[in-house]
């Protein structure tokens, strides 16, 4: 029986029971009966009045928020500059796999967890917690919320990126705690990749000089044909080892942000 007679009696047999279930399957009806679960996303009113409309909005940024959480993440914190570093770290030691992405990431997203958390800690007594408490108004939840993120981003940026950004907008010279959030996050962003590559530079320097002592070696004894590769990877991983690698450049990361 060639192939597309098993595709064609394959797809028989999910017309068999897809008809069979529409004939014994009863349907749902409004008062519940059928499905077990019913899951409805709405914003139901009286009369569709302003606090109908506010309501709806709410629910909309409520949305848009959760969709543009991982960028938050990304662009807002140190992530960017934990896990460039990582990767460099990886790339320095040439192995291609080893730590996979999900560990790379799940570390980054660890440290960045510890090193946010006085900042968030301060968001949440500041703006959560009053406004949870009704004390604050939605407006100025958000303006204290944001002095504590400005304060962080701007400790991180240099600043000619933010002169970069102000020039690019037109802006008039103003002090750095008066600047929109779209320059400073632009301008923090710069900044972490330049730190990031920084760093990395560094971490390349031990591991190059390695590769060019096992290279010069190599030559110097006639085995051309041997892949310095073979030889520099496991003296890499024994220098990474005898100096507990990730612990310095988990400190590394961690002191880089506190100043």
């Amino acid at each position: 029986m060639k192939w597309w007679w098993h595709t064609a009696l394959w797809l028989w047999l999910a017309g068999c029971v897809v008809a069979w279930a529409e004939e014994t399957v009863p349907a749902t009806t409004p008062s519940g009966l059928g499905l077990p679960v019913r899951i409805e996303l709405g914003v139901e009113g009286g009369g569709g009045g302003p606090q109908d409309v506010d309501a709806s909005l709410k629910l909309l940024a409520l949305i848009t928020l959760l969709s543009v959480a991982p960028s938050i993440v990304l662009l807002m914190t140190s992530f960017t500059r934990i896990v460039i570093v990582l990767s460099f770290v990886r790339t320095a030691l040439s192995l291609q796999g080893t730590p996979a992405n999900q560990v790379i990431i799940g570390l980054a997203l660890f440290l960045t967890f510890f090193i946010m958390a006085p900042t968030w800690e301060q968001v949440n007594q500041e703006a959560l917690q009053p406004y949870r408490a009704g004390q604050l108004t939605g407006e100025e939840a958000w303006e204290r919320a944001v002095g504590p993120v400005r304060t962080f981003l701007l400790r991180q940026t240099r600043p000619k990126d933010l002169e970069l950004f102000m020039a690019l907008g037109r802006l008039e010279p103003r002090p750095a705690s008066e600047l929109p959030l779209h320059v400073v996050i632009p301008g923090f962003v710069l900044s972490e990749l330049r730190t990031a590559f920084q760093m990395g530079f560094l971490l390349f320097v031990p591991f190059i000089l390695i590769d060019l002592v096992v290279a010069t070696v190599l030559m110097s004894m006639g085995m051309m044909m041997m892949p310095p590769m073979t030889i520099s990877l496991p003296l890499k991983l024994l220098l990474f080892v005898m100096v507990d690698g990730w612990s310095l450049v988990v400190r590394s990361l961690v002191e880089s942000f506190v100043r």
